[in-house]
């Protein structure tokens, strides 16, 4: 079950830093700095760290999104119905880690709420698009695979 993990991680992982890299250089930030902020959550001093910082940012943001990656996989192994219907299932989880991480996460860490409009729909674009769809349509993938008979 691994490689499925490591793919869904890499694919929704990607997607999802791609996006937050392109937002922050249409808000005219440097990526670096954004990668040393979500570093900063887990490592407060992130943000003074230059490369390493950012580096860790980026290996924060992959742990992050593992974790996601393995509840969903836990969750379709134990209820069949969530890989029988992925996009559906995938817009839903996309709510649920938007609701997560903007409910709970950033805020116990950083005091941020509440969110503007634009930003809400934009995170939550992110959130059901390219994290939670992806997830769900390489679990339903490999579970479909794993239970052909060869």
């Amino acid at each position: 079950m691994l490689k499925p993990i490591f793919i869904a991680t890499a694919i929704a992982g990607t997607l999802d830093i791609l996006a937050a890299a392109i937002l922050t250089l249409l808000y005219g930030r440097p990526v670096y700095g954004m990668l040393r902020s979500v570093a900063s959550g887990p490592f407060p001093n992130a943000t003074d760290w230059g490369a390493g910082g950012a580096l860790l940012g980026l290996a924060t943001h992959f742990t992050l999104m593992a974790i996601m990656v393995v509840a969903f996989f836990i969750a379709a192994d134990r209820f069949p119905a969530l890989r029988a219907s992925p996009i559906k299932w995938g817009v839903i989880y996309g709510l649920v880690t938007y609701l997560a991480m903007n409910l709970i996460v950033v805020p116990l860490r950083f005091h941020a709420w509440p969110p503007k409009p634009v930003s809400i729909a934009t995170q939550l674009f992110c959130h059901i698009v390219l994290v939670g769809i992806p997830i769900a349509l390489v679990a339903a993938r490999y579970y479909r695979g794993r239970l052909r008979p060869y």
